[in-house]
């Protein structure tokens, strides 16, 4: 039987074991100020802390709970790079564009470690990451990526394991081998999300919940309503993703709702836990459609998985999840499931991240495909920085084309569905 505690968020193992958040209250009446940020989810409340930072007075408003969305519910792992191929961007934007880009994925990295110790946010923030080959081809791609991202992007370090060095580390006998990458690693998102907030909080941000933006006029002095008060600004940043709703009917063609989905064991103990993933490392598999996984702090193996397109949550949720468990660790047979929860994240047709400006003092944010964790505290720092006059580094990120998912309104989630299909077949492949 699965065991949730009462919390504000959706029920999971991160609402269960989340620190105290002393909610805030619902925005009431007129209010200004410099910039309103729209979204408190990790990327919201970066750019909120960020703009804060450089003396700007800050409104952010949250439609329902701070890490409501993906941000608290997701699988907790923080990688370098992006949900698209990085040989896209370079293909699209040159050589020197593709380096500054990747460089800006791992400064990502520290961005999150900087933030935990700099306000003590206690996440279970841990380093060690590990790439793993279901097939020998998966293997061949991951040792020439480890080639390309040294020679190319000045990455290195990474570790190529084979065989038997993976089956020493991770005990499953699925794989072909890995790629570890020590500077990548994982975290308790909803934690880091509500320490971020309290961050926001402590240096001044003014943070309304229960306060979902419902128009927003734009102009040469924007103002974002709300249902029971608005905000008047000099700039907007919206960080909605996957909530961007009818606010602004352009950005929502770009993305696209995808569910993923995470269960959680009953607590292994750690001889058995460690047994199981000797490093406490964060694990990802090469296929289209992934599974992912890590040790949480108390010891459980939090697995995840199963993205769906459809809006629809898989039928018996934690018995499909530990189907696809147990194909990894069918070890852990006699392991109870205490936690199954799922969210949608916000994805772009090429996967690449969506930032820019809708007009002179209006940004938005979206289209991390999966890869938010790492990549939103970067978006928050380089929103900032072009709010405060230095644009270079998020002008950078606007030339990636996007284009709104085919199909319209009505077709694009069957289109969708289909092509997953496909994908999912070519990893059985």
């Amino acid at each position: 039987m699965l065991r949730f505690a009462h919390q504000p968020h959706p029920p999971s193992y991160y609402a269960a074991t989340a620190h105290p958040w002393v909610r805030r209250a619902e925005l009431q009446g007129d209010a200004s100020c410099d910039v309103c940020v729209v979204g408190g989810g990790l990327a919201g409340l970066s750019a909120a802390l960020n703009l804060r930072e450089k003396g700007f007075s800050v409104i952010l408003l949250e439609g329902s709970a701070v890490g409501f969305g993906a941000s608290g519910r997701n699988g907790g792992q923080v990688i370098a790079g992006f949900a698209s191929d990085i040989d896209s961007i370079r293909r699209q934007l040159g050589d020197d564009a593709a380096r500054a880009m990747w460089n800006m994925s791992v400064e990502a990295i520290d961005i999150i470690d900087e933030r935990v110790r700099r306000h003590d946010i206690q996440c279970d923030w841990r380093r060690g990451y590990v790439s793993v080959a279901v097939k020998p081809r998966h293997l061949k791609a991951l040792e020439a990526w480890q080639r390309e991202a040294e020679i190319r992007y000045g990455y290195g370090g990474q570790q190529l394991w084979d065989r038997a060095e993976l089956r020493r580390r991770l005990s499953s006998e699925r794989y072909q081998g890995g790629l570890f990458d020590s500077r990548s690693g994982h975290l308790h998102p909803l934690n880091y999300t509500l320490g971020l907030a309290q961050a926001a909080r402590d240096a001044g941000v003014d943070i309304y919940e229960q306060s979902p933006a419902t128009r927003l006029e734009q102009g040469a002095a924007p103002k974002v309503h709300a249902e029971h008060g608005a905000v008047s600004c000099k700039q907007v940043v919206l960080a909605c993703n996957s909530y961007i709703g009818a606010l602004v009917p352009e950005l929502e063609r770009r993305i696209m709702p995808a569910g993923t989905y995470v269960i959680a064991t009953e607590p292994l103990g750690e001889a058995r836990a460690r047994a199981l993933i000797a490093d406490n490392m964060a694990v990802c598999d090469t296929n289209f459609v992934l599974d992912y996984y890590r040790l949480s702090a108390d010891h459980r193996l939090l697995f995840g998985g199963k993205v769906s397109y459809s809006g629809r949550e898989p039928r018996d949720l934690a018995g499909a999840m530990r189907a696809d468990m147990l194909r990894v660790f069918p070890q852990l047979a006699d392991a109870r499931i205490d936690y199954a929860w799922g969210g949608f994240c916000d994805i772009t047709v090429n996967r690449a991240p969506d930032f820019g400006r809708l007009s002179g003092n209006v940004y938005y944010l979206q289209g991390f495909s999966g890869h938010g964790v790492n990549i939103t505290g970067l978006a928050g720092k380089v929103v900032a920085e072009a709010i405060a006059g230095t644009s270079s580094r998020l002008d950078l990120f606007s030339k990636i084309r996007h284009r709104p998912f085919p199909g319209g309104k009505l077709l694009r989630t069957p289109a969708l569905v289909l092509g997953m299909a496909y994908y999912r077949m070519l990893d059985y492949l």
